[in-house]
């Protein structure tokens, strides 16, 4: 009787902790760019499911961005359709730009709206060629093919769905010169996204801790001026640099803090934003 009741005590003191948190972010906009491990694993879908939940009835306002490569790559292969990428970004043919379309619009996304309504989220998914939400260009006068990069953010579906009392769930798909549009990396569109609606926090759910030092130790936070040094000294790079990319634009343009979590943690946007330790990397201004 008396273990029960120390770990209900523990309990309550978990709640207590969380209320300067949620005072904090109550009738914030938060946007969460969901992806890896966190959108394939079933546990991982659930826990990131209720955690949405939880942070809609305090009063957060969350928008989720979505990305899908480990699925698009399947369908390519399947499909022997040539891909590959350049600098961490996919170099997107019109035809590999169809069956992107095909899995992150069509298949991807309405699977995770679907899921979170199941879980009482109240969500509604979109691509961001809905409402002209996301307009871009070709990146680097068409280097990359069909990969754009945003040239305008279209806040006012994305503003009457979280009026409504609904989740926006965003397909990283921008309209462009013809109907074929451009596929846009999924941190970037999270970035651009959140600075548009003057997000308090953008959050990445990763397949790592965070970002790591050159002896693979977290590094806790970091600012734009460390993110240049390690990138020059070659410690990020890949697939992280248009993350932190995304993170400095962010931090530079409005929105407080941007965070990198480690998403096969279950719970881990809990953890980030109603503990005092968090978890992960995060990037603030200078």
């Amino acid at each position: 009787m008396q273990k029960s009741y120390k770990t209900q005590q523990k309990i309550v003191n978990v709640l207590l902790e969380s209320i300067p948190f949620i005072r904090a972010f109550r009738e914030e906009t938060i946007v969460i760019k969901y992806g890896g491990a966190a959108q394939l694993n079933p546990e991982l879908k659930e826990s990131f499911a209720l955690d949405l939940v939880l942070m809609y009835m305090v009063g957060i306002r969350p928008v989720v961005v979505h990305g899908g490569g480990k699925r698009i790559d399947e369908m390519l292969s399947k499909l022997q359709i040539e891909s590959h990428f350049l600098d961490g970004y996919r170099v997107t043919s019109k035809e590999c730009m169809q069956v992107v379309e095909m899995v992150l619009s069509g298949e991807i996304n309405k699977e995770i709206t679907a899921f979170l309504n199941l879980h009482g989220a109240h969500a509604v998914g979109i691509s961001g060629k809905d409402g002209l939400t996301l307009s871009a260009q070709a990146k680097d006068n068409g280097k990359f093919g069909y990969t754009g990069e945003i040239t305008k953010v279209d806040t006012k579906l994305l503003e009457k769905i979280l009026s409504e009392g609904f989740i926006p769930i965003i397909a990283p798909i921008a309209s462009g010169e013809d109907s074929t549009g451009y596929n846009i990396n999924a941190d970037i569109a999270a970035c651009e996204i959140a600075k548009a609606l003057r997000a308090s926090k953008v959050m990445f759910l990763s397949d790592i801790p965070g970002v790591l030092d050159e002896h693979r130790q977290l590094i806790s936070s970091l600012t734009p001026s460390s993110i240049e040094s390690l990138r020059q000294s070659g410690v990020i790079s890949g697939g992280m640099i248009p993350k932190l990319e995304a993170c400095v634009a962010c931090v530079r343009n409005g929105v407080k803090k941007a965070h990198i979590i480690d998403g096969r943690i279950e719970h881990s946007l809990l953890l980030e934003l109603f503990t005092k330790e968090g978890i992960g990397t995060q990037i603030v201004r200078d």
